[in-house]
């Protein structure tokens, strides 16, 4: 007897093969037949009207803190996601001294946007070295597996202490034993090792993140260490990546002879700008000689623009304005917005001028950077559209309507209720148009990431690109080319496994893991972001959900049924091999 059959659903194995009718089988956890499937069956799902997937994995995701605190792992389980790595972008809290919690509280909640006081209220901690982090997540239950890589920033704090938090050169002493910290993580379960060279992460003091400016020599021992403990990814989110692309470029150079040197995959952050709209494709040209060269080399892609949502429950143009700070601090969400919608309440909101930003709160002073941004920012429609066009830029609707862009800003935020957002794109979006995102999807080195899930919470919620790559790419793109339901599942399936080393998993196949999507692929649908302050000490983040989604089971257990949380925790922590 199975433990459960699906029937009649039309597969897409997550190998890019074209879809075919078949029955599956799972019986402990494991798909044991594909085909018909004769046997009788505990439980039979009817999917004869759907699409059947191999689970999503996101290999790019922020949860560190919330592991403590959330068995669930919204966002990313309302978008099909079955398994996520932590601990990227080199920031996390293991290895962790008790003494050094706070700092790197600080530092998570300056790079990724985490409210510290839900970290500080939610993290029960448990803890010091790596292998006992994992020890703890292993003995908790979650809707989706876990994994995660070991972090440089906390590595190198861990060894160097200040010097390590202030960027000073690595010792050769202080090299051999963060090697040995990254050894001992892979071979405890660590999926690999991170580390961030971006200028853009910073601690809340504004220090850039512990191991931005590493010599290659540290980082080459780092490598050496995994290697060792016989390999894992090499996570980077590179420098200049933003805007440098003779910075960028050297970065790729040197992650490629990392790759050549040592065997390893390496992983980086690969975005298009507006100022070297073309350095991807320069970065692509080394992945394919490397790779040419029996090399691993995988750019983790945004499948969408890459930027920031703007509205009253975020970040927004009048978060300093004296009449909306009084009125946030004695409102509920609610009540707040139906007074925003006054007149007489965005008259005098308009006629202020800002009042000083407070230095400890990250991103106080963001409103006027917001407001001159206005020429490049997008109305998203009735519907949450990320590939608007020109008529759907602010300034170019307010010139149309003859209002005064800010007014006219002030008026789309109170759409929907107050509850509707502006989308302002930094990456992904040069000329108006995501044909670089197509590109970058159809290279056969690159992986769908960079969804951050977890952080940046009242910012984005691009934990949803999972089932962005379904809707969009594959069905609703009316810009240009799409991908065909076969590639945009395999992108983020079989692909993401095997740049993960994660051979049990990421195809429909008789032996592997029963991690499974059932879509009702013609109503699959994002909805807006909307806020919940449901994180620990009330803090506030973005959440969006999705509809479509029939069934999702994640080790042969069914732990979502129409968008809706069963309270199954079949997930569990994913050690490497």
């Amino acid at each position: 007897m199975y433990d459960l059959k699906i029937i009649g659903g039309l597969i897409f194995d997550g190998k890019g093969n074209k879809p075919f009718k078949a029955n599956i089988a799972i019986k402990d956890g494991i798909i044991i037949e594909v085909g018909e499937c004769k046997l009788h069956s505990k439980e039979i799902i009817n999917a004869n009207d759907y699409i059947i997937t191999p689970g999503f994995i996101d290999l790019h995701t922020h949860y560190d803190g919330q592991i403590s605190w959330d068995e669930e792992m919204k966002p990313s389980v309302n978008h099909g996601v079955t398994t996520t790595v932590l601990g990227n972008c080199g920031v996390g809290f293991a290895p962790c001294r008790k003494s050094d919690r706070t700092k790197l509280i600080n530092l998570m909640e300056g790079v990724e946007d985490i409210p510290g006081t839900a970290l500080h209220e939610g993290i029960t901690w448990g803890w010091e070295t790596f292998p006992e982090y994992l020890d703890v997540i292993e003995k908790r239950n979650y809707a989706i597996d876990i994994s995660a890589y070991v972090p440089h920033a906390s590595v190198r704090a861990y060894v160097m202490g200040d010097r390590g938090a202030k960027n000073e050169p690595a010792t050769a002493q202080d090299i051999a034993e963060m090697a040995q910290i990254v050894r001992e993580a892979r071979e405890a379960g660590a999926v690999g090792f991170s580390t961030s060279r971006t200028l853009n992460h910073k601690a809340r003091d504004g220090e850039p993140v512990p191991g931005t400016f590493a010599a290659l020599d540290e980082l080459n021992g780092i490598a050496d260490g995994l290697v060792a403990a016989g390999g894992g990814l090499f996570e980077v989110a590179p420098q200049g990546l933003e805007f440098d692309r003779p910075v960028f470029l050297s970065e790729v150079e040197w992650m490629a002879s990392l790759a050549e040197r040592t065997g390893l995959p390496v992983s980086f952050a690969m975005l298009q700008n507006e100022l070297n709209a073309d350095s991807w494709r320069e970065a692509l040209e080394v992945v394919d000689r490397v790779n040419g060269q029996g090399g691993r080399m995988h750019p983790q892609i945004a499948a969408r623009p890459f930027g920031m949502m703007i509205g009253w429950d975020g970040y927004h143009f009048f978060q300093k304005r004296p009449t909306f700070i009084a009125l946030s601090e004695k409102l509920s969400s609610e009540e707040l917005r139906r007074e925003l919608a006054k007149q007489e309440v965005k008259a005098q909101i308009l006629a202020e001028a800002d009042t000083d930003p407070d230095p400890s709160k990250q991103f106080d002073s963001i409103g006027a950077f917001l407001l001159s941004m206005l020429d490049k920012m997008y109305s998203m429609g009735d519907t949450p559209d990320y590939e608007p066009g020109p008529q759907q830029l602010v300034t170019n609707m307010a010139e149309a309507a003859g209002v005064d862009p800010v007014s006219f800003a002030y008026d789309l935020l109170n759409k929907d209720e107050g509850r509707s957002f502006l989308m302002l794109p930094f990456f992904n979006y040069v000329g108006g148009t995501q044909d670089a995102i197509y590109e970058m999807l159809k290279h056969p080195a690159t992986v769908s990431g960079l969804s951050d899930g977890g952080a940046h919470v009242r910012m984005i919620c691009d934990a949803s690109i999972p089932t962005y790559v379904l809707s969009h790419w594959a069905r609703d793109r009316h810009r240009g080319p799409k991908l065909t339901i076969e590639e945009a599942v395999k992108v983020q399936t079989l692909d993401t496994a095997k740049v993960m080393g994660f051979d049990d998993r990421g195809q429909l196949a008789v032996g592997k893991k029963a991690d499974i999507n059932i879509i009702d692929m013609e109503n699959l649908a994002l909805g807006f972001p909307h806020a919940e302050d449901d994180l620990p000490a009330g803090g506030r983040r973005l959440l969006q959900t999705a509809t479509g989604y029939v069934a999702t089971i994640v080790n042969g257990v069914v732990t979502r049924r129409h968008g809706a949380d069963t309270g199954a925790r079949p997930g569990r922590l994913v050690r490497s091999r």
